[in-house]
């Protein structure tokens, strides 16, 4: 097999990531399409489209396939793939590769086949489908196969994934839909309410990248906000400060907090055991977010450590599976075999 036969997609609601057996996470781009009201024409994908986003005349859209972790406009999310899976391999119009794609742990049947289908539509020979935490905990260089428990807390774009592994596969697990966007809409929606300012969605992410943090930081941060005053409905500039957003973020945090002290409720003693001796491991873009390490550890009382490259360890656990690739054809996402 050559070098780019085998691809793992990590099909992010933010972000979609792809990594070639061999080379590594070769592509990394927004999960945003722009397109064509009138003729349904894709005229942008990825970070372009992103530039699009509450910016589109009438007959443009920019759009998110993907919400909360699932596909939400199926023939728009395989136009994508394909685009991704062509930018990244500059190949051919007659090159099937083995797809490997990431989904969240609380998917539905109907939800993996939609992954499925859209993936092999999209030009791939055979399609195998990964739940995310143990996608990020490969990728976070953890050894999944021993007998130790381990826990990874996954916070994407549209869905946080809470497993706790051990022998290889999950023991308990949960997946809620509040991650990194829902941190955006709360900075919108308090805006709105403290200040009586509108703001988009890009200014929101801008803002919780910039001073967001879920715990109280040392030395406040400040910045400067753009929107539109919804007194006067005139453009309007304010500063913001840090303890500010944290206050914005409180309501989503809390919720990501509780669902970790929920599977460690739901964890036989011996791995918890493990698992307060070992710690916990954040992957995911929402790891980034200042303190959100120290917010879960006083949560839970147990360390936690922010995982190298974290935006990238369920694309790296993806394409380092596919080593392995037998061996999850034969395990439990993968066993009906309507892809073959």
């Amino acid at each position: 097999m050559g070098f780019s036969d085998e691809i793992g997609i990590d099909l992010g609601t933010a972000n979609v990531l792809v990594y070639i057996k061999g080379k590594g996470v070769v592509l990394s781009e927004p999960s945003v399409v722009a397109i064509n009201k009138e003729n349904k024409q894709i005229l942008a994908v990825g970070e372009e489209a992103r530039q699009m986003l509450g910016r589109t005349p009438a007959n443009i859209v920019a759009v998110r396939p993907l919400r909360d972790g699932v596909i939400s406009d199926y023939d728009v999310t395989e136009r994508m793939i394909k685009y991704f899976i062509r930018k990244a391999c500059k190949s051919t119009r007659f090159f099937k590769p083995r797809i490997m794609v990431c989904v969240p742990s609380g998917v539905t049947e109907v939800e993996k086949r939609a992954v499925r289908e859209a993936a092999l539509q999209a030009g791939g020979k055979a399609v195998f489908l990964m739940e995310e935490p143990i996608a990020a905990a490969i990728g976070a260089g953890i050894d999944i196969s021993r007998p130790e428990g381990v826990m990874v807390i996954d916070i994407g774009g549209g869905t946080t994934d809470i497993a706790v592994i051990s022998l290889g596969g999950i023991v308990a697990n949960a997946s809620v839909k509040v991650a990194g966007d829902k941190f955006d809409e709360a900075i919108v929606k308090y805006m709105r309410k403290e200040h009586k300012l509108y703001i988009g969605e890009r200014t929101a992410e801008e803002i919780k990248m910039n001073i967001g943090t879920a715990y109280p930081r040392q030395e406040l941060a400040r910045m400067e906000c753009r929107g539109r005053d919804l007194v006067t409905g005139l453009p309007k500039s304010i500063e913001v400060i840090s303890k500010e957003i944290m206050e914005a973020l409180d309501e989503p945090l809390t919720t990501i907090c509780e669902a970790v002290h929920s599977v460690l409720e739901k964890t036989p003693p011996e791995l918890a055991a493990d698992i307060s001796n070992s710690g916990i491991v954040i992957t995911g873009g929402g790891a980034l977010l200042n303190g959100i390490d120290k917010r879960i550890e006083d949560r839970t009382g147990i360390k936690v450590i922010i995982a190298e490259n974290p935006k990238s360890c369920v694309a790296k656990g993806t394409g380092m599976a596919l080593n392995s690739i037998d061996a999850i054809q034969n395990s439990q996402m993968n066993k009906r075999k309507p892809y073959i």
